[in-house]
C-alpha cells in the first residue's frame, strides 16, 4: 500500500512511498482522510521519507489535507521531503500553507 498512517498522542501520521500521481493519489487521499475523520487529530503529518515520484496529483494531496485539517481547526506538516520536491512545493506556494520540512 502507498501509504500506511498512524494515530497517537492527537497526531496522524501518514507515510507515504512510491510515486504519487493520478494512479495512487486517490487511494492516498481516502486512507488519509478516513483516518484523520475518525480520529480527529489536532496534527497531520505528512511524511515524504520513500516517496520516489510525485507530480502535480502530490501538490493536490497536500492542499486537500491542507483544508481538511483547517476545517478541523488542525494543522499539517509535510516532513522528510527531497531538495526536488521541496521546490515544487514552493513553487505551488505549499510552504505558505503548512510546515514544509
Amino acid at each position: 500500500m502507498p501509504v500506511t498512517t498512524i494515530y497517537e498522542d492527537s497526531v496522524v501520521t501518514a507515510f507515504l512511498s512510491g510515486d504519487i500521481d493520478h494512479h495512487t493519489a486517490a487511494a492516498m487521499r481516502e486512507t488519509i482522510d478516513q483516518t484523520v475523520e475518525s480520529s480527529l487529530p489536532q496534527k497531520l503529518i505528512v511524511d515524504f521519507k520513500d516517496v520516489t515520484f510525485m507530480d502535480s496529483s502530490g501538490i493536490g494531496l497536500v492542499m486537500g489535507r491542507y483544508k481538511l485539517m483547517r476545517s478541523l481547526n488542525g494543522e499539517i506538516e509535510v516532513r522528510n521531503v527531497s531538495s526536488h520536491i521541496k521546490k515544487v512545493m514552493k513553487l505551488a506556494g505549499l510552504d505558505l500553507l503548512a510546515v514544509v520540512k
